[in-house]
């Protein structure tokens, strides 16, 4: 009895500091060529500087994986990183989030932004005007050339 509490004992000690050490290890990945997010206000106090830009609204959770996969693979594509430098302020918001946030002047938590924006499902990509209406929305995830398609399309549609 006695030698396998002391085996055990060994084992838990052994999972223990695996554990730590293995968390302490994980550092969030920096993404290569990812756009420049802002808040939501820096965007609407960028457009409101007549710049001719649109903003584009990635409402995303924090578990959703095809959220992680645009955010890894389709913003810093090339083309999507040009198009977004040219004609959009990048915004990312965390549709289930309690944070507060400012639009339009009014303080809301970002899941009541999404849910004003009609999100029923995420990732959900938003294009709004420089007064914040919206030109365009749609839902769930979308490669690099779908996205490069609905961004040409909403701006092409503003002006």
């Amino acid at each position: 009895m006695n030698r396998k509490v002391i085996i055990g004992a060994l084992i838990a000690a052994f999972i223990a500091i695996f554990a730590y050490f293995s968390f302490t290890q994980i550092v969030p990945q920096e993404i290569e060529n990812a756009p420049d997010w802002l808040t939501m206000q820096e965007a609407m106090e960028k457009v409101s500087e007549d710049d001719n830009r649109l903003i584009l609204v990635d409402i995303y959770e924090v578990g959703c994986r095809f959220c992680r996969q645009m955010e890894r693979e389709v913003y810093p594509s090339p083309t999507i990183r040009a198009i977004l430098d040219r004609d959009f302020h990048p915004v990312k918001v965390n549709g289930n989030s309690e944070n507060m946030m400012k639009f339009l002047g009014e303080e809301m938590q970002e899941k009541e932004f999404a849910s004003k924006m009609g999100v029923t499902a995420f990732p959900f990509t938003v294009v709004l005007d420089p007064e914040g209406n919206v030109i365009d929305r749609r839902r769930g995830y979308m490669d690099t050339q779908s996205l490069s398609r609905f961004l040409r399309d909403a701006h092409q549609e503003r002006s």
